[in-house]
């Protein structure tokens, strides 16, 4: 079931199931929660809750002065944690998610226990060159709406350059389909996407790397060895950065690791976390 909890920034709609420590996820750019689904049911003796953030395929859009700059949407994930009141918890993050998690650990530590980094932007890679074409089109008046109408084709929600190299299975069409019809239908929820996309930079996740070393938590990057986007040297870098660390590779499995490989990485975390 789907709850809703108000920060200052506007609603945030997450599912939870479970008791126990917290562990909250964070997904990527133009996904939600439903990402993690098939996770979910592999990790036992956790409080487990999966947010819809604002990153476009959200069905609540925030308020139109929500700052959704990488610092500002780490503010929001910081802000959601402290209006649920849970502390010690589990981030785990995913694709442009990570870049955010990595800014809430260097700016908002204070609820976070521990950390765990799947496939995501790092340093100069935040967006992926394939990606930055994106960006460039939220500059355009117009254009976001129009190439959003495009993507009612399956065909075109499989390029390279759009689903189609994120997951090393096919993703469901009716997924990906209904991840994008909130920004397609939606002004105001397009209106976040435009926000997000053009305050995306890499000084903020080269900023962040600078800082990771001080936080005080336990780090896991459990990472997917055949992503042509998020490599496996970014893996090796971040885990340098950290001062308690486990890298743990994933292999079959891109940029969508919870996709490919979910019983291997509830694994992991479990692991982590006991």
């Amino acid at each position: 079931m789907t709850t809703a909890i108000q920060i200052p920034a506007g609603i945030i709609r997450f599912r939870e199931q479970g008791a126990g420590p917290p562990m909250v996820f964070v997904h990527g750019l133009l996904v939600d929660g439903r990402l993690w689904d098939a996770v979910l049911p592999h990790l036992a003796g956790q409080r487990l809750i999966v947010p819809d953030w604002p990153l476009g395929s959200h069905r609540s859009a925030l308020a139109a002065s929500t700052d959704l700059t990488p610092p500002g949407l780490a503010r929001v994930v910081a802000d959601f944690l402290t209006a649920l009141e849970v502390d010690d918890v589990t981030l785990v993050a995913n694709d442009t998610g990570g870049a955010i998690a990595q800014l809430v650990v260097t700016r908002h530590p204070q609820r976070i226990r521990r950390l765990v980094l799947t496939n995501c932007d790092a340093y100069d890679n935040f967006l992926p060159p394939i990606f930055r074409p994106l960006q460039l089109a939220a500059r355009v008046p117009g254009l976001p709406q129009v190439l959003l109408g495009a993507m009612r084709s399956e065909r075109l929600r499989n390029l390279p350059m759009t689903f189609g190299g994120l997951s090393s299975t096919r993703i469901d069409p009716a997924l990906t389909a209904d991840w994008l019809q909130p920004a397609r239908v939606d002004p105001a929820v397009r209106r976040d996407l435009v926000k997000v996309l053009r305050g995306i930079s890499k000084r903020y996740t080269i900023e962040a790397a600078r800082e990771l070393g001080g936080f005080g938590g336990r780090t896991l990057i459990a990472w997917g060895r055949d992503d042509p986007f998020f490599k496996p040297r970014y893996a090796e870098r971040l885990a340098r950065e950290f001062s308690d660390v486990r890298l743990e590779w994933i292999d079959r499995a891109r940029a969508f690791v919870p996709l490919d490989q979910p019983v291997r990485l509830a694994e992991l975390i479990t692991a982590f976390t006991s």
